[in-house]
């Protein structure tokens, strides 16, 4: 805990990433701590939901993404070391953050290799998103941003693993958005 105020770690990446077993590794590292799943908050649409990878959705996908970093910011201001598992770009992190209250929070992308990412989403099981073309059109939106070797974690490790990396990042201050790079 930094200034009286938890920390915020976003763990984003493509559809097949890992985020979401990444985080729940991630968040049972903290006491106290709330695991934010950025997807929940888009059930929140009860009547003319879009598929936010659609072009359609840009603003349904602000809204929902600003309650979900808003929900987010509060719990780290209450004291709650917060995993944020969704699909938040570095395109749109900054946004983020402005909806979150905050001044700054980690931020990781997990970026295993393209095939791993489809595999994943081929063979999910109760999973509400299973576009393989959605899948591999966001991999390639995160494969050609500029993500700074800060905030990307790349490979197939497993989970437990990874979020030990992040807990690193986290204590030492590397994965933190913005700072003067940006």
């Amino acid at each position: 805990m930094m200034g009286g105020v938890a920390e915020l770690i976003v763990v984003t990446g493509p559809p097949g990433a890992g985020k979401t077993t990444v985080a729940r590794a991630l968040s049972s590292m903290f006491e106290p701590s709330a695991l934010v799943a950025g997807d929940a908050f888009f059930a929140f649409i009860d009547q003319g939901y879009l598929p936010p990878w659609t072009s359609e959705a840009h603003q349904q996908n602000e809204v929902v993404v600003g309650a979900a970093a808003a929900a987010a910011g509060r719990l780290a201001v209450g004291g709650y070391t917060v995993t944020y598992d969704g699909v938040i770009g570095p395109w749109f992190v900054d946004a983020f953050v402005a909806a979150t209250g905050l001044t700054a929070v980690h931020y990781v992308v997990l970026l295993p290799p393209e095939p791993t990412c489809v595999e994943r989403v081929r063979s999910r099981v109760g999973h509400g998103f299973a576009d393989l073309d959605a899948t591999r059109h966001m991999y390639r939106d995160f494969a050609a941003a500029a993500v700074d070797a800060r905030h990307l974690i790349a490979g197939t490790d497993g989970a437990e693993s990874i979020a030990t990396r992040i807990v690193r990042r986290v204590q030492d201050g590397a994965a933190l958005w913005p700072t003067h790079t940006h």
